[in-house]
């Protein structure tokens, strides 16, 4: 292989691993000069890809779907049935494999022309698989879209339904795409909001891209995990309950973090927060980390609301007795 296809080749991995790329940034990554840039871009050009290019200070170049599958040694067939079978696999949620699996999703629908992006979706709607448990449909095309998204740090506008119903336009930044309780969530920047938000995908009907790339933001692995928790607990559940604190707002905020969320000011003193769990001990374990001190009231429902009575009836008088008796060394019989 000559160092000319070397350089083509490796032009051609840096524009599938990202969007947009500047002629310089090109340069400076494979070592070469702008010109040399150039005149592999013509040579990829020649042999099938379709790369644009922008002039300017704010130009440089992408990678466009052609009007025919560039030269991955695939046949128009084996292009689709590859991108059905990844986009079954990304909706079935397969175990360790969702992050491979949409990266891969999105460099493949990169290139696909829209007769074979026609063809996939035609076929791929057809495609019923079992499912894992009773999880909600994912469209795969709404999926894909925002993998290339997050992928690229590139804004998009969001078409979203909420759980009451409520449909609005959103313009966010995608940064995670994570399946979580047997549905899948993006975790995104809401440009209006300034704010992170948590969507779920499901509940998403249409991405419009923007072409507007965007400066991922900082967050770690374990503010992202907790955050789709959180949206993952904002999912109905069998009880649901308001407790009102004898807190301020700004210092429930403080205390509680990001598992504020949902709560408002009731006046100037006191705050509103929503909780809700599987059963009464789910509940109960939310309302534990109130700060120590702090009144509250609570709108828990019944018949829940007697059998948590009755359960910390039962712990008070635990507490209340004498405790029992140590327990015996083991004998050596027993060891």
């Amino acid at each position: 292989m000559t160092d000319t296809t070397s350089r083509a080749l490796a032009l051609l991995n840096l524009l599938q691993t990202h969007r947009h790329w500047s002629g310089a940034e090109l340069a400076r990554r494979l070592e070469v000069t702008e010109r040399t840039v150039r005149r592999d871009v013509d040579r990829l050009r020649e042999l099938g890809y379709r790369v644009e290019s922008a002039p300017g200070s704010a130009g440089g170049y992408r990678l466009e779907a052609g009007s025919a599958v560039p030269p991955l040694l695939l046949t128009d067939d084996e292009a689709v049935a590859m991108a059905i079978g990844l986009r079954v696999a990304a909706t079935q949620q397969l175990v360790g494999g969702a992050e491979v699996t949409l990266t891969a999703l999105a460099k493949l629908e990169q290139v696909l022309p829209s007769a074979l992006r026609r063809r996939v979706n035609a076929l791929a709607g057809a495609v019923q698989p079992a499912r894992i448990g009773d999880g909600p449909a994912v469209s795969p095309v709404v999926l894909g879209e925002l993998a290339l998204a997050a992928r690229d740090s590139e804004r998009v506008r969001l078409r979203y339904t909420d759980g009451q119903g409520a449909q609005s336009v959103r313009r966010v930044e995608p940064h995670v795409l994570s399946p979580a309780g047997r549905k899948w969530y993006l975790l995104c920047w809401d440009v209006e909001r300034e704010d992170w938000r948590t969507f779920r995908v499901d509940r998403i009907e249409d991405v419009e891209h923007t072409r507007v790339l965007f400066a991922r933001r900082d967050i770690t692995d374990e503010e992202v995990a907790e955050r789709i928790l959180i949206a993952t607990s904002w999912s109905p559940q069998k009880i649901e309950a308001d407790v009102v604190m004898e807190l301020p707002l700004e210092q429930m905020e403080e205390h509680f973090g990001v598992w504020a969320q949902g709560a408002m000011a009731e006046d100037d003193r006191r705050t509103r927060w929503p909780l809700g769990g599987g059963d009464w001990r789910e509940a109960l374990y939310g309302m534990l980390y109130i700060p120590p001190g702090v009144d509250y009231v609570t709108d828990f429902p019944e018949p829940e609301r007697s059998e948590l009575r009755e359960s910390l009836v039962r712990v008070q008088r635990a507490l209340d007795a004498d405790p029992p008796a140590p327990r015996h060394p083991a004998s050596s019989a027993d060891s």
